[in-house]
């Protein structure tokens, strides 16, 4: 019988409708904390050799979205999996609140002009799901709206997968009370205390309201085409543990190659 992967374990099967009350944030899914530094070692040099190869091929554009409620881990996860990238080849776009110009717009017109192009790691730190998040939570659009959006995410996304981009999406799950207690390192800790805002209890209190918004997302985008997947994402080693094996496990898949080489080259280069 083959090894089960995270990839299976984490995935939100299409059709499947997620309840996140259900998802203990802190399974760590058979994984131990003393293995997870040499598994997350091991993960990043396997990361680093696939990108090499996807940027020297230019054949596949990759699109991966983070997601989370407030302190869930975006900005660590970038920090501690995608180091293993070089930056050159992993543009990461932070989406906040819309410009002018982009208000003008419909609103994934801001989005569409930032995925990556072939050969490139593209990371969306929030992303286009804010328009059925916070979108929805506060209000800023009618339900009639927002709710005909799942159905145009999901059209959008098919298109560019039909057109060669490879989309991940990672939803990282904590609970309220690891909320709490990150808030409140933050605020104790003179060097994350800048990270802190007063709004950010605003949007605490609405927890419940983004819970809903996030098992919708969940359960009307986790399509054939793109996937989400649900990181326990309590224990950040395991966060980063599994974030590092699926996207390695969905890049592996793609078998980027280094290109042949030009036969008109010389075997040896004599340089006067």
């Amino acid at each position: 019988m083959s090894e089960r992967r995270l990839r299976d374990e984490l995935r939100v099967e299409p059709g499947t409708k997620v309840r996140l009350a259900t998802i203990d944030p802190s399974d760590t899914h058979g994984h131990s904390k003393a293995s997870s530094d040499k598994e997350l070692a091991d993960g990043l040099v396997r990361l680093t050799s696939l990108q090499d190869r996807l940027w020297a091929e230019a054949k596949h554009p990759v699109l991966v979205v983070l997601q989370g409620i407030d302190a869930a881990g975006k900005d660590g996860t970038l920090r501690h999996v995608m180091s293993a990238f070089n930056p050159q080849g992993c543009p990461v776009t932070d989406f906040k609140i819309p410009s002018s110009l982009e208000a003008s717009h419909d609103y994934l017109w801001r989005v569409h002009q930032h995925v990556p192009a072939k050969g490139e790691i593209g990371i969306f730190n929030r992303s286009h799901y804010e328009d059925v998040l916070v979108g929805r939570v506060h209000d800023l659009v009618p339900k009639m709206i927002w709710k005909r959006r799942y159905g145009q995410i999901n059209d959008w996304e098919r298109m560019l997968v039909e057109e060669g981009t490879t989309i991940v999406k990672f939803f990282l799950l904590i609970d309220r009370e690891e909320q709490r207690l990150r808030f409140q390192d933050r605020l104790s800790d003179p060097t994350k205390r800048w990270k802190f805002k007063m709004a950010d209890l605003a949007e605490r209190a609405l927890w419940d309201n983004y819970v809903g918004a996030f098992e919708d997302a969940l359960s009307q985008c986790s399509t054939g085409a793109a996937p989400w997947y649900v990181i326990p994402a309590s224990k950040k080693w395991f966060r980063n543990l599994a974030v590092a094996e699926i996207l390695g496990d969905v890049l592996e898949g793609l078998k980027p190659a280094y290109p042949p080489i030009d036969p008109s080259l010389p075997a040896d280069l004599v340089i006067e």
